[in-house]
């Protein structure tokens, strides 16, 4: 429709140019026209003059006129905030926004000063510790050479677990600083928990509406989904999982092992889901049955009762509820926090007092969900008002240990059974032990998978690489050498492996000596810890081999870590940094010696 002096408030020349532009404006652009004029404040008419133009009100004070270059910074230790950045950039560009999309690890800091609009997202690693691609952002911008941001508006998504006692902490740490450097609030700091996508979905939508987008076309539905798929793109993802045949499930230690770990062999196809080595295999567990019909007997429930298990209104009887789609066996303090909105007990108000933070922490860290009940005596709380306040149960990544290219259409992956007792009750892993004991080739189990950039093959097919995985951690090992096989790669392999015992928990022994055999695998060095009077660990045969393994550091080579956190890694690390101090200092006298 063509727009006319006579039926609208433009003069001559504006309606000309307006006919002119219009008709030029993809359906993007017309949403961005759209949804900048709604955002303005007061665009009524204030006044018209003789000749026809109209005056619009003054621009309110708390809308934004903002630039339309966006940085989008993410710091990400298993991929998440790097998938939900790459999401926030295909969205701002398909508004006309100019987006610089980089990891924290590789921006240069000394540009944060130019920078007018920025969108960080970052996960908190560990106890309350940056994820390692922020380190170095996150301690410039906390460093005397930080500048002042004054010109700076921004906004901060932080992923976390609420189970852990610094919930999102790199977040908050990186929202307080930037306002402290003088930046303002695009939108207010949003903290997820493991569930993340509708919080995360949420915030998209306040940053985009802040940034002058605020128009029903532009919103953010669910994070987890895409508008079209390509050919090459999966339906399935972790919002949508994939319900994938198991096709073997083995126990991979011998008879004797105070150890059980299971290899699954996991049907990919149909799916159309693709991964790297590197990548991880996501599983949404079930809760054990046991576990699930104590605590409706102790609450005094209905097994049967129908309870909403979704804000779209879905339902499922309570028992398939407890079952399949909540978390029951981990306590956090924003849990014990509602049901003490619930309930009058006592002991659980005694529990959150002030100054008891420690017996709390003790508390939550071996507790779960029946324990509450039972000790705190809590009953008479309607099941409906319980489980709204509980979390959805998360998936449960583990590294894939094989090769897409040796195994068309399967994935791999290689799982501790984790089974102990507490407090005079059976503990077990929720997905471990399901997948041990309820799970048999021919059942399913709803995947998808977790992309890792930050743990990949190096690029180089020449590159030395050196592995160091012992128990589990060997998993993602397996894939890297069979990727390496297939593509006929040249570079040096090392392993460092390690476990309990030889005979009974080498994991995967044929296949290293296959590959040691064939020449894929170099070199392999591995410490059984309880097969000698003195246990020995792969960082002690690390600094036995420390000459020869500084050489291969020398040469470019690769180190990759895999397994527990909290000590071997901790203890590799430290493996590492005696070796290059100590061989750094003597290597130049050996030169000399020559």
């Amino acid at each position: 429709m063509e727009l006319k002096v006579t039926n609208s408030p433009f003069n001559q020349e504006q309606a000309e140019l307006l006919n002119r532009i219009l008709p030029t404006l993809t359906d993007v652009q017309g949403v961005w026209l759209s949804g900048y004029l709604t955002a303005i404040q007061g665009t009524s008419i204030s006044s018209v003059t003789t000749s026809g133009e109209a005056q619009l009100a003054p621009v309110a004070a708390n809308v934004i006129e903002s630039s339309k270059e966006v940085t989008i910074l993410f710091g990400s230790q298993t991929g998440n905030c790097n998938g939900l950045a790459q999401k926030m950039a295909k969205k701002l560009k398909e508004l006309d926004f100019q987006i610089t999309l980089s990891s924290m690890g590789d921006f240069k800091p000394n540009g944060l000063k130019k920078v007018q609009n920025l969108l960080i997202l970052v996960s908190t690693h560990g106890e309350g510790e940056p994820p390692d691609n922020a380190i170095p952002f996150y301690e410039f911008l906390h460093s005397k050479r930080a500048p002042q941001l004054e010109d700076l508006s921004f906004s901060v998504l932080s992923l976390g677990d609420t189970s852990y006692e610094f919930f999102c902490q790199t977040g908050k740490d990186f929202d307080k600083r930037l306002e402290e450097l003088g930046g303002k609030r695009l939108s207010p700091r949003v903290d997820c928990d493991v569930d993340f996508d509708e919080s995360a979905a949420e915030w998209m939508n306040e940053v985009i509406s802040s940034l002058g987008q605020a128009t029903a076309s532009s919103t953010i539905a669910n994070v987890g989904s895409g508008s079209e798929l390509s050919a090459t793109e999966s339906e399935y993802s972790r919002t949508n999982p994939f319900h994938a045949e198991v096709l073997e499930n083995l126990n991979l230690n011998g008879r004797g092992s105070d150890r059980e770990t299971r290899h699954l062999e996991i049907s990919l196809e149909g799916s159309n889901l693709h991964y790297e080595p590197g990548d991880s295999l996501g599983i949404y567990p079930e809760n054990h049955p046991r576990l699930v019909d104590e605590l409706i007997e102790a609450m005094g429930w209905n097994a049967e009762e129908s309870v909403v298990i979704h804000k779209n209104g879905d339902r499922k009887s309570l028992r398939e509820a407890l079952l399949r789609h909540f978390e029951i066996t981990v306590l956090t303090k924003p849990l014990l926090t509602q049901i003490a909105n619930l309930t009058s007990s006592a002991g659980l108000n005694e529990l959150l007092k002030t100054g008891h933070e420690d017996a709390l922490r003790i508390y939550l860290s071996d507790r779960d969900l029946l324990d509450l009940v039972q000790d705190c005596s809590l009953k008479d709380i309607p099941a409906q008002e319980f489980v709204s306040i509980l979390r959805k149960i998360p998936g449960r990544l583990y590294s894939i240990a094989s090769s897409s290219k040796s195994y068309p259409d399967e994935v791999h992956v290689t799982v501790r059974t984790v089974q102990y007792e507490q407090q005079g009750r059976d503990r077990y892993g929720v997905c471990s032990i399901q997948l041990s004991e309820r799970i048999q080739a021919g059942d399913s189990l709803p995947v998808y998978i977790q992309h890792n950039p930050n743990f990949k093959l190096a690029e180089n097919p020449d590159a030395p690489i050196i592995m160091i995985g012992p128990g589990t951690g060997v998993a993602p090992f397996r894939s890297f050498l069979g990727e390496r096989e297939e593509t006929g790669a040249q570079g040096k392999t090392w392993l460092f492996y390690g476990d309990q015992h030889f005979s009974t928990d080498f994991l995967y022994q044929t296949e290293w000596q296959r590959w040691l055999k064939e020449g894929i695998l170099t070199k392999m060095d591995v410490a059984f810890s309880r097969d000698s009077d003195q246990k020995v660990y792969v960082q002690h045969r690390m600094l036995e081999k420390k000459q020869e393994l500084y050489q291969w550091l020398q040469e470019g080579a690769y180190v990759y870590v895999c397994g527990d956190e909290k000590k071997m890694a901790h203890d590799v690390n430290a493996a590492l940094a005696t070796i290059l101090e100590q061989e750094a200092v003597s290597a130049p006298r050996k030169q000399r010696s020559i």
